[in-house]
């Protein structure tokens, strides 16, 4: 098995990783140049480096770089919150699903998105207040980063959709992200059992991290998630 990861640098992205390469997966990330990964990273013999900007890369380069891989997962986040490039996670999404269609798997390609407790997903009929809406409202319009998250949820669901014969995706919720050292129990929901904006709850990065790679290597788990939402928390009282 090989998972591409965009965002692998991140402080989720390293996380998942690890993860992944624990469980004696091949991982295959793109990383800027000017990243630095820690060194058991770098040097691991299951871990392959493509030192590029993921959307520098040509539409022949991003295919063959998902070429011979079970699963895509992007963990891709904004370093700057009103630098460009304002919809990275979105085209990256739209670019690497495009690339799994080009290449024409015998199998489907699992596509696993980090995105956010504070995306409303409207297809599976989730509602919230007026005045959430509202703030919701005003977060998309003075934090680019929430509507690029946002559209690019919706281009898996609406676009790449539940039939799709080479791509299928799950995209993971977590609330306030968090930094632990151990993963911890955790919870998953289809939707939001608890308002993102006014109540909302924690999510240990390492947990979102785990959850990504059982998605990636359980089949079970992709089974009951693939085509959802799955909003992740950290259970309460758990250590």
């Amino acid at each position: 098995m090989t998972t591409l990861i965009v965002g692998a640098s991140g402080a989720t992205g390293r996380l998942l990783v690890e993860q992944l390469l624990n469980r004696g997966a091949s991982v295959r990330i793109i990383v800027r140049e000017k990243t630095n990964l820690p060194e058991a990273l770098n040097s691991h013999e299951k871990l392959s480096i493509i030192r590029a900007s993921v959307l520098d890369l040509s539409d022949a380069e991003m295919a063959a770089q998902v070429a011979g891989c079970n699963a895509v997962a992007s963990c891709l986040g904004h370093r700057a919150v009103f630098g460009p490039p304002r919809r990275l996670v979105t085209e990256a999404t739209r670019r690497l699903c495009a690339a799994i269609e080009t290449n024409q798997p015998e199998e489907p390609v699992k596509f696993v998105l980090m995105n956010t407790a504070g995306f409303v997903n409207e297809d599976a009929a989730e509602h919230v207040s007026f005045v959430h809406r509202l703030v919701l409202w005003l977060v998309r319009l003075l934090l680019p980063p929430q509507p690029d998250n946002e559209q690019a949820a919706k281009f898996l669901c609406t676009e790449i959709g539940k039939n799709n014969k080479a791509v299928e995706w799950s995209v993971v919720r977590p609330d306030t992200l968090i930094d632990e050292t151990e993963v911890t129990a955790y919870e998953v929901y289809p939707s939001p059992t608890r308002s993102a904006i006014f109540n909302p709850g924690k999510t240990s990065r390492i947990n979102v991290g785990h959850f990504m790679a059982e998605l990636i290597t359980n089949n079970d788990t992709w089974s009951q998630w693939k085509g959802q939402m799955p909003v992740i928390y950290n259970k309460q009282g758990a250590s």
